[in-house]
């Protein structure tokens, strides 16, 4: 007889919003257990945050991928270093939101062969609130297009790093079914709304941040309520202490690519 065992489901876990030291330690000591135990696939998490609070650097980068992440998304804040351009055309597994005008460094699209399993990563930006790019909505069409026309059989995951709760869910229906996950970061505060859409797409608004507890939204809270308080900008400076791991895991079915469940994680690191 034909044998009709059907593969195991295949595991996403994406993490929100890495901040500064503290959150590169809260992913080396929480991340290799939670991999482990998970089981895995794939490790999907945001970086742009990285080095002391804004941008990203080679030494965070391969902190990152030593503690277990297979690929790196990012946002506005990857543009902060004069660096920039140089690493991000240099590293692969790096991505900056597609979305950003033709000509410039980086990629927001990566075919990713895993050990059970192809996936494609796309990295997207939103517009309200933050810069006039090009549209997230019509980058995103584009680039499934070419993700099912290259890759049919791969899971497509997009990280949309927007500030607006309406245009991330938005994007999300745009796409019910002709992707897996469609997870938000930037706002570094994560949400209870995770869902599985009708078609087969697992949404949720915001990852969430992996760095300090003691503070707002990773930053030192002294400095967040002189800036409320003031109205001045004063220099925005990474929080110390006990710091967290926040992200998602996502369930997601071999043969249909749908979304099959989610699940919120926060988890605390030592100091």
């Amino acid at each position: 007889m034909p044998d009709e065992r059907q593969e195991d489901p295949a595991t996403l876990l994406m993490i929100g919003d890495v901040v500064g030291p503290p959150g590169l330690r809260a992913l080396f000591q929480q991340l290799p257990s939670l991999k482990k135990k998970s089981g895995a696939d794939l490790v999907v998490a945001n970086g742009e945050n990285a080095l002391k609070g804004f941008g990203i650097g080679q030494e965070e980068m391969t902190s990152m991928l030593n503690s277990g992440v297979d690929v790196v998304t990012s946002g506005n804040h990857v543009w902060e270093r004069k660096e920039a351009s140089e690493f991000l055309d240099a590293e692969e597994k790096l991505l900056r939101p597609a979305n950003y005008p033709p000509g410039l460094p980086g990629r927001g699209f990566l075919h990713f062969k895993g050990r059970r399993f192809e996936w494609i990563i796309i990295n997207l930006q939103g517009r309200e609130e933050l810069y006039d790019i090009d549209c997230p909505f019509r980058t995103a069409a584009e680039l499934v297009a070419r993700a099912k026309r290259g890759h049919p059989s791969a899971f497509i995951v997009i990280d949309f790093h927007a500030e607006s709760t309406e245009e991330k869910e938005a994007l999300a229906w745009s796409l019910d079914g002709a992707v897996s996950v469609v997870a938000g970061t930037h706002t570094h505060v994560q949400t209870a709304d995770e869902r599985l859409l009708p078609k087969g797409t697992g949404y949720l608004t915001d990852l969430g941040m992996t760095g300090p507890i003691d503070s707002v939204i990773g930053v030192k809270k002294e400095i967040c309520i002189k800036r409320s308080l003031s109205q001045i900008p004063y220099k925005m400076e990474t929080a110390e202490g006990e710091a967290a791991l926040s992200g998602a895991l996502f369930s997601l079915d071999a043969q249909s690519r749908r979304c099959l469940s989610i699940e919120r994680i926060y988890l605390a690191a030592a100091r």
